[in-house]
């Protein structure tokens, strides 16, 4: 009797999902896993939000595969060891994964891959969570984009993504081996409990990922190009869908390309290049070093950074600065676990240009506190707004936080939503001007050096 080991990592969905089609197709038991390893070099442990949002999502997973008479496999551990244990409880004599893309992931599936064949075991991977992977979009020397525009254009050319698979209706029997009590592996907080305001913003799983996609083409779609007012529905909320694989970009693509309104398109064509930055840092992380440790940019290894006060670092995290449109950021982040993107430019541009803090203390308290957090985007983003990235925003650009507010939120409809009107507020933390030209100096005293 032949079987198969389905490999689920950043991809908890079971419609367009070619690891899970394969398995399927190559006949025998069907044995889905998830491990959770915190053990592998350089793989880097979820934070504290994202492990809330796994936990979930693990759980709406394991029951979308009871409903098909299957189930889902838990196992914690190094992935070498799990998985060549697995093959062995299991008889499996195939085992498919989604490819994953950050220098650490590869280097595990690599070694994996190659030991499989070793015993004759057949390992396959697939093409899941990016539209164009990163050796796929290339310039005509061969060299990968570190521009964004002309990596989209050439995305652009590309032949059309393929059109997503459809879910399974039925699971073959897995494979009788033992699986954790997900319990057991203590990803939900409890000492205290904080997560009551993510337990209201979100529903992690697949069919979440999809009312959330189908809310926004019918809904939000027709107002994406007020997405800069934090105030407003005018945004998607699928990066932390997108960010687990609950859905595939090839099925936002396609949903955004199918039956919209011709007042529409213009706004899906907006938000389609949002997605193709998605790709763009993926394209980074796997074309440089570990872009969550390492400037991209090497000469920023010289930047003078503040060796700041652990006290004002504290009052950027709680949301305390005396500056309303990075204190209802920070605050709507530990809340929700989430933040408006232009409100995330200005709090991440506060504390490394105003503050002139290390953008990897930022990157640290996002990954710790964002359900959408992972490797690319967040530190991609981060060393954007530092300028040590690729296509990174120049260092002599400073995002004001009180203009922004008077820009994009100018009835403070955003602000009093997270920083109540009757709050005594603290005395601004800093002087606007005096470190804004504070960072000019640092960013001129590196160059010199």
């Amino acid at each position: 009797m032949t079987g198969a080991l389905v490999w689920l990592r950043d991809d908890l969905r079971l419609a367009d999902n070619p690891a899970l089609r394969a398995a399927i197709d190559h006949g025998g038991d069907v044995t889905v896993v998830y491990v959770l390893d915190d053990e592998s070099p350089g793989i880097r442990p979820a934070g504290a939000a994202s492990r809330w949002w796994l936990h979930h999502s693990l759980t709406a997973l394991d029951g979308e595969l009871r409903d098909r008479d299957s189930r889902l496999v838990l196992r914690r551990g190094a992935a070498a060891a799990v998985i060549d244990a697995l093959v062995a409880e299991s008889g499996a004599d195939a085992v498919f994964w989604n490819r994953r893309y950050g220098p650490a992931e590869r280097e595990v599936d690599a070694g994996i891959k190659s030991a499989l064949h070793d015993r004759g075991i057949e390992a396959h991977s697939f093409a899941a969570n990016l539209l164009w992977e990163p050796w796929t979009v290339l310039t005509g020397q061969g060299e990968p984009y570190k521009v964004f525009t002309p990596f989209w254009r050439a995305a652009q050319a590309m032949p059309e993504p393929r059109h997503p698979l459809p879910k399974p209706r039925d699971l073959p029997a897995p494979a009788r081996v033992t699986s954790d009590d997900l319990d057991q592996w203590d990803l939900l907080p409890t000492r205290p409990d904080w997560a009551g305001g993510l337990r209201d913003a979100w529903e992690p799983g697949e069919h979440g990922a999809h009312q959330r996609l189908e809310h926004f083409v019918t809904h939000a779609l027709e107002d994406y190009d007020q997405r800069d007012e934090p105030a407003m529905a005018a945004t998607s909320d699928l990066s932390p869908h997108l960010r687990w694989g609950e859905v595939s970009p090839y099925q936002v693509w396609h949903r955004l390309h199918g039956a919209l309104e011709p007042e529409q398109r213009k706004n899906a064509s907006a938000f389609l290049r949002q997605l193709a930055w998605r790709e763009f840092n993926w394209n980074e992380h796997f074309h440089c070093e570990d872009i969550t440790t390492v400037n991209v940019r090497r000469e920023f290894d010289a930047f003078p950074w503040r060796d700041a006060p652990a006290a004002e670092v504290d009052r950027w995290r709680t949301g305390t600065t005396g500056f309303d449109l990075v204190d209802a950021g920070m605050r709507e982040l530990w809340h929700s676990g989430a933040m408006h993107n232009r409100v995330r430019l200005a709090t991440a541009s506060f504390l490394v240009k105003n503050l002139l803090v290390d953008w990897r203390v930022g990157e640290q308290w996002f990954w710790d506190t964002l359900v959408d957090a992972d490797s690319a985007n967040n530190a991609g983003n981060w060393q954007w707004v530092a300028g040590s990235g690729f296509d990174a925003a120049p260092y002599f650009r400073v995002f004001n936080p009180d203009r922004q507010l008077e820009r994009f939120d100018p009835h403070r409809e955003y602000v009093h939503r997270w920083v109540p009107s009757d709050e005594l507020r603290p005395e601004p933390m800093v002087d606007l001007k005096a470190t804004r030209q504070r960072a000019l100096d640092a960013y001129a005293e590196m160059r010199r050096s």
